[in-house]
């Protein structure tokens, strides 16, 4: 059974399953802030952790993550049990940090298909691994169905604004992008950006793009 960490009002009209990235888990200080931020804006969020980060917490050896791909089954069965314990009178979204927004990605579709969820939302998409530009995770993306939401950051390692601008990818995503942000959507000292300005942009974002599918 998948543990959620539930947070926000129970009466959302919007509820979005999250989950972590490859190296950190559902309670990092990224997830926790933008948790924060998503509902004081009305948002109903659910966080979960993919088996081998819950055996990291548990004490278990650190082993790198699963293929995505591999994650897929476990992402399914999530998106089931949240819609049993009452999301299924919500609209749902799902999505998560980086890894975890790529395994909602690949089940977007299928989900769409069968009118469990609404849409997609990806903090930070891992459009390559960093320094492998050429190594692209994009295939699925280009004629995803699906609404979408990518919030990247303007310089990410894993995708730039200027590399991304030249891929070729379905018009159901958009983008939010962060000024001058890293893969957590941190600026550089000096750009003019914060970053609690572009992680309260990436809010009001999920917000307004929950509004328009939802």
């Amino acid at each position: 059974m998948t543990h959620f960490l539930t947070a926000g009002p129970s009466q959302a009209k919007t509820h979005l399953s999250l989950a972590h990235g490859a190296g950190a888990p559902m309670t990092s200080p990224f997830l926790e802030t933008m948790t924060r931020l998503l509902t004081d804006r009305g948002l109903q969020i659910s966080r979960f952790e993919f088996e081998y980060m819950a055996t990291r917490r548990a004490g278990g050896k650190r082993r790198p993550p699963p293929k995505a791909e591999l994650l897929v089954p476990e992402y399914k069965r999530a998106v089931d049990e949240l819609r049993a314990k009452g999301a299924s009178g919500q609209a749902l979204l799902i999505g998560g940090k980086s890894l975890g927004g790529r395994v909602a990605s690949l089940v977007a579709d299928e989900l769409l298909a069968s009118s469990t969820v609404c849409g997609l939302v990806c903090l930070g998409y891992p459009f390559h691994p960093p320094g492998k530009p050429d190594n692209l995770r994009t295939a699925h993306l280009v004629d995803l169905r699906c609404p979408a939401l990518i919030v990247q950051g303007e310089r990410d390692p894993f995708g730039s604004r200027a590399e991304i601008t030249g891929y070729r990818l379905s018009p159901a995503i958009t983008f939010a992008w962060a000024g001058d942000g890293d893969h957590d959507l941190g600026p550089r000292g000096g750009s003019g950006f914060t970053r609690a300005g572009n992680l309260a942009l990436a809010a009001d974002a999920v917000c307004a793009f929950a509004r328009g599918v939802g």
